[in-house]
């Protein structure tokens, strides 16, 4: 029997979690560390569009601050999806290890079963959603 108590909390941590990872590889990496230019160069030198490390920042960056404040985070979750397969595609041919030269891809397939397990689970406890469906509903899980 899971206690739902507990189980809110959880959900909570993984949520909380996986936006601020989402918010780190975003704004800090792309935009502060590589700067945008320098994303979508390195996005055009593996045979992708420029345009899309801009909107890869953009979806990371927003997508973890919903992930954190309990914004629809199954859909949030399911939405970055297409990001993180891209991420495990781009490593694939470095092997397993994400401390391998390059990166391996363990660490972006982890990150596709987190986002699933969110997706799952739902908000979970503070959510920013429960807020604004106040007023006899109950509280939002998605």
């Amino acid at each position: 029997m899971t206690d739902t108590k507990n189980a809110d909390l959880a959900a909570l941590l993984l949520r909380v979690s996986l936006g601020i990872m989402f918010i780190a590889h975003g704004f800090i990496l792309k935009y502060l560390t590589f700067t945008l230019a320098g994303t979508a160069q390195f996005f055009e030198s593996i045979g992708l569009p420029g345009f899309l490390a801009y909107l890869t920042f953009a979806a990371e960056t927003l997508g973890g601050i919903a992930l954190v404040l309990g914004f629809r985070t199954r859909l949030v979750a399911i939405a970055l999806l297409p990001i993180l397969v891209g991420a495990s595609w781009v490593h694939l041919g470095n092997g397993w290890v994400f401390s391998a030269a390059n990166g391996g891809w363990e660490y972006p397939l982890f990150l596709i079963v987190v986002s699933i397990a969110s997706a799952l689970l739902g908000n979970g406890a503070y959510a920013i959603d429960d807020v604004f469906n106040r007023g006899g509903k109950q509280p939002a899980r998605a």
